[in-house]
């Protein structure tokens, strides 16, 4: 169980909020969760999350204190786009896993997840003092990849053929931040502001000029699939 001390009331972003969950919000999970579309991102088993299981999961790891469970609201209407979570975390030893699921399909791919991230990271590595945030994701899911490298994660390693979705094998992707690629993207973006250029501006802000090869810096070969929260 996390002390009540590591939750923040709100993150405010630019164009995102991170709020703490409350019950009504299952109203919105059973909606995203119950999506082929959006459970072919988010979960091992090949279909969507029956009601009894996602109440089962809202109750223990969005309003629960097993993990930081955030919900992310569109600043300018305050709507309920998505929910990111800190879960395992591990203050001996600094260290937690990211999750994050933008349910609402039109949100997808215009940043609002990025953002939401680098808020998540930004309480992370400044307020608690976390060294290390890991995650894991399929390697079909390229738009969180591209998201999660956006904000600073690098890939670190595969689990090779972990997954069977759409007739094949694939990998599941590892990668992770420590709080010293933080700091040094941080102090990155203070001089290009310094210099009078726009923060973030080229890398990261969601834009056409972002969307680069990926492939991994281990192998070389081409990430041509990725993943976002998955939920065993």
């Amino acid at each position: 169980m996390l002390h009540r001390s590591w939750f923040p009331d709100r993150l405010v972003g630019d164009r995102v909020v991170l709020k703490r969950h409350v019950p009504g919000n299952l109203a919105a999970f059973m909606r995203w969760y119950a999506d082929p579309e959006v459970s072919r991102l988010t979960r091992y088993q090949d279909g969507p999350m029956a009601r009894p299981e996602i109440e089962r999961f809202f109750q223990a790891r969005v309003l629960g204190t097993d993990s930081l469970a955030m919900a992310i609201h569109e600043g300018a209407s305050d709507r309920l786009l998505g929910t990111c979570a800190f879960s395992q975390l591990d203050g001996e030893n600094g260290s937690a896993l990211f999750h994050i699921t933008i349910g609402e399909k039109d949100a997808w791919g215009k940043g609002f997840g990025t953002e939401a991230t680098r808020l998540m990271l930004e309480h992370a590595f400044e307020r608690l003092r976390l060294h290390r945030i890991g995650l894991s994701v399929f390697a079909f899911n390229e738009r969180a990849i591209r998201s999660y490298r956006r904000a600073g994660f690098v890939i670190e390693g595969r689990a090779r053929e972990a997954i069977r979705r759409d007739g094949r094998w694939w990998d599941e992707v590892e990668m992770s931040i420590l709080d010293s690629d933080w700091r040094a993207i941080a102090s990155a973006a203070a001089g290009a502001r310094d210099a009078g250029g726009a923060p973030g501006a080229g890398a990261g802000d969601g834009t056409e000029r972002d969307e680069q090869p990926l492939t991994d810096p281990a192998t070389g070969r081409p990430v041509d699939t990725p993943t976002i929260e998955r939920i065993r």
